[in-house]
């Protein structure tokens, strides 16, 4: 199962049109490096998508997330943004020899659907997509039911 990733290449490349713009991961990048507490708690209003829903999580959560960003270095969190956004997972995508759920926030405002989880599922030989309409990228939190519904209904039918 795939829910909300990065797969199966983040980056625009000259081979990769609908990606994202390296320039946005040098901004995440430079964030950290400036007030990475403040970086990483305005980057949770995208993740959860508060912006768009207020009450979409607790308060409580953002402030477990940010505590958990927090307790990694900064250097670990500047190369994690350089692993997920430069990571070419296309060839990986070939490989899956079993069953595959992706699931997905057509919201997505960190991970967008369109140049990920949908071309992921298209990707993957016999993939089975869950779009989640107009819901955002941390879809374990805020959509917790809608998601173990969607990952069981995938193994009755596996």
């Amino acid at each position: 199962m795939l829910i909300s990733a990065v797969t199966p290449l983040f980056l625009k490349t000259s081979n990769r049109a609908n990606g994202v713009d390296k320039a946005v991961f040098e901004s995440i990048r430079g964030g950290l490096r400036a007030d990475r507490a403040q970086f990483l708690s305005d980057f949770n209003t995208l993740f959860y998508g508060t912006n768009r829903k207020k009450d979409a999580v607790s308060a409580a959560i953002t402030t477990q997330t940010l505590n958990m960003g927090l307790l990694a270095s900064i250097k670990a969190t500047i190369d994690c943004v350089t692993a997920f956004s430069e990571t070419d997972f296309r060839p990986d995508m070939k490989a899956f020899e079993i069953p595959t759920l992706v699931i997905h926030g057509t919201d997505d405002q960190v991970v967008p659907f369109e140049a990920t989880g949908k071309l992921a599922a298209e990707m993957i030989r016999g993939a089975s997509l869950r779009p989640h309409a107009a819901r955002p990228h941390a879809l374990p939190s805020t959509h917790k039911v809608r998601v173990n519904e969607d990952l069981l209904a995938f193994l009755k039918g596996s």
